[in-house]
């Protein structure tokens, strides 16, 4: 086991939500840990979904100088998986296999790629095992 983790889009998402403070705080916590630890990952899929919520749709709209300094100070760091042929390939093999959406499938694949142990999401089963990765819900009662 590697120890390494992969981080949803939406844990992020959760830290700048002022109306679920519990969640926030968890997030923020699970996102210092990754950095710190440097055994937290992303794909390049969670930056784009990050600041297309983070630009449209949170009050206010994140600028573009937030922004960058966002992906400077937070992603960057965690930032492992690119898009490619590859990953896609996996992504459709996953997603047929496990019946995921596109966009999750996009997310285990990243994380496998990245030999994650752990994949932290709300969005999906908490408790599920995809291959060799397992879904935990950060927000989940049973969550350490």
């Amino acid at each position: 086991m590697s120890g390494r983790f992969f981080l949803d889009t939406n844990i992020f998402v959760y830290t700048f939500d002022q109306s679920a403070p519990s969640k926030a705080a968890k997030a923020m916590a699970l996102i210092k840990h990754a950095i710190d630890t440097r055994i937290g990952v992303i794909s390049y899929q969670v930056v784009q979904e990050f600041f297309n919520v983070a630009m449209r749709r949170f009050e206010p709209p994140m600028t573009a100088a937030d922004a960058d300094q966002y992906l400077a100070a937070t992603f960057r760091p965690l930032l492992a998986v690119h898009s490619s042929p590859g990953l896609f390939s996996e992504a459709l093999r996953l997603g047929s296999k496990f019946h995921l959406s596109w966009y999750d499938s996009l997310i285990v694949a990243a994380a496998i790629e990245a030999e994650c142990d752990t994949l932290y999401s709300e969005d999906m089963q908490d408790g599920q095992r995809l291959e060799s990765l397992a879904v935990k819900n950060p927000f989940s009662s049973a969550a350490r």
